[in-house]
């Protein structure tokens, strides 16, 4: 059943008896490989899959995991960002047929000297373009071809998916609604064109344009064009894989939102990922941002 088990129908606004009803169809997966780029997302995933009684097995990147990671796993081993080959080697030799994408792999080391294997060599040569979805789905294909599904990456995240809703205790005033929704249509348009999934605005004027270097660097970079008083718009792609690639904010978000006099955020609810949520609002109500998800 291994091979042919399907979690791309998570249904993530579904009741808690459905749910249940869900996990017990995928509890039939005894074992999930976690590929594993930086930040904590690998360790958050390792973790909820053995609590559900699942084998887990990392293969982590080197030079980009945390080692911490081979506290919450079962087996793990390490492989250069290049080296496809020996990635797909370590999954068919613990006899992974079913795996998650998580964590970073700085963009900026595609323009370094990578180490690649062959597998990892032709794979490069194939793709259309170098952006990092692109790569990434190329890395999919090749798995499924091998006989590995990529799964979408929520189902082992779950604690951590924002929801519908306010997250902070103040609401977007009348003006930072006006600027929501003039940066959420723009937002959408850039994100299509997968050039970034951030915006930053004020008074509906667009300061910022997320790219290579990242959500943080953007916000701080619109917020000194601004001279504070921005809002900030972050969203998922219409055509999201949730294979990987979701949007994530976290504490080093707010730090940037506080360094950019941001007055307010708005997210993707769904599809962001929101890391050490209790720091993040109570730090977010202490600067009195308002911070809402739809």
């Amino acid at each position: 059943m291994q091979g042919n088990l399907r979690l791309s129908t998570w249904n993530w606004r579904a009741k808690p008896e459905t749910r249940n009803s869900q996990l017990e169809t995928v509890k039939s997966m005894e074992c999930l490989g976690i590929i594993a780029g930086g930040g904590p997302l690998p360790v958050v995933a390792a973790r909820e899959a053995r609590m559900q009684g699942f084998k887990v097995v990392a293969v982590a990147i080197e030079e980009a995991a945390s080692a911490d990671l081979a506290n919450e796993v079962d087996t793990i081993c390490w492989v250069g960002a290049g080296q496809l080959g020996r990635l797909i080697a370590v999954l068919k030799q613990e006899k992974v047929t079913n795996a998650v994408m998580l964590g970073k792999v700085p963009l900026d080391r595609l323009f370094s000297r990578v180490k690649t294997d062959l597998d990892g060599l032709l794979l490069y040569l194939k793709l259309k373009d170098r952006r990092g979805d692109t790569i990434l789905a190329g890395v999919g294909d090749a798995l499924k071809q091998k006989g590995i599904t990529l799964h979408d990456c929520r189902r082992f995240l779950s604690s951590i998916v924002l929801r519908k809703g306010m997250l902070t205790a103040r609401a977007p005033s009348s003006l930072e609604q006006q600027d929501i929704d003039f940066g959420r249509e723009l937002a959408r348009a850039i994100a299509q064109l997968r050039i970034g999934q951030t915006v930053v605005v004020k008074r509906r004027t667009v300061l910022a344009v997320e790219a290579i270097e990242g959500t943080d660097a953007a916000i701080r970079r619109g917020g000194k064009l601004g001279n504070g008083g921005v809002v900030v718009v972050k969203v998922g792609r219409p055509d999201q894989d949730m294979r990987f690639d979701l949007p994530v904010i976290g504490p080093e978000t707010v730090v940037a939102l506080e360094e950019a006099g941001a007055t307010a955020l708005a997210l993707d609810a769904d599809q962001t990922l929101i890391l050490d949520r209790e720091k993040v609002v109570a730090t977010a109500d202490r600067l009195g941002l308002a911070m809402v998800a739809d």
